[in-house]
């Protein structure tokens, strides 16, 4: 006598489960890589430069917004802050490489004002940071 096999039920249910481990292990990942850069504190455009160079993670990074609000190191601060904030950093890190990203609608008396502030801050090598413009 001939038995027909009648499929088990789980069986469906055991060739889905590692596809939906694989589309939640890649949801992970991307809720991840989203949040590891969490950007600028405040909103600054440089203007457009035909020269480029890529930023160390050991160097310092000041943004400055059109309306003059500054930020280090992802940390909003006052103007008068700066100096002593980039000194204390001068301290803890050998001749830094400090990048100001200057939105390119900033007033520029008000950028080399700030730029004379790091100088008496004791940084020696100050790089302005701009977008690659068209070539």
């Amino acid at each position: 006598m001939l038995r027909r096999s009648t499929p088990r039920c789980g069986r469906d249910d055991e060739r889905v489960l590692p596809l939906i481990n694989v589309v939640f292990l890649l949801l992970i990942f991307f809720m991840i890589a989203g949040a590891i850069d969490a950007g600028d504190p405040i909103t600054a455009e440089p203007p457009r430069s035909a020269s480029e160079e890529a930023i160390e993670a050991r160097e310092l990074v000041i943004v400055m917004s059109a309306d003059g609000r500054l930020a280090l190191d992802g940390a909003v601060l006052e103007k008068s802050a700066l100096g002593a904030a980039v000194a204390g950093r001068m301290d803890t890190v050998r001749a830094p490489q400090v990048w100001l990203k200057a939105d390119g609608g900033a007033d520029s008396v008000e950028v080399v004002a700030v730029m004379e502030t790091l100088r008496e801050a004791g940084v020696e090598r100050l790089k302005l940071l701009t977008t690659p413009g068209a070539s």
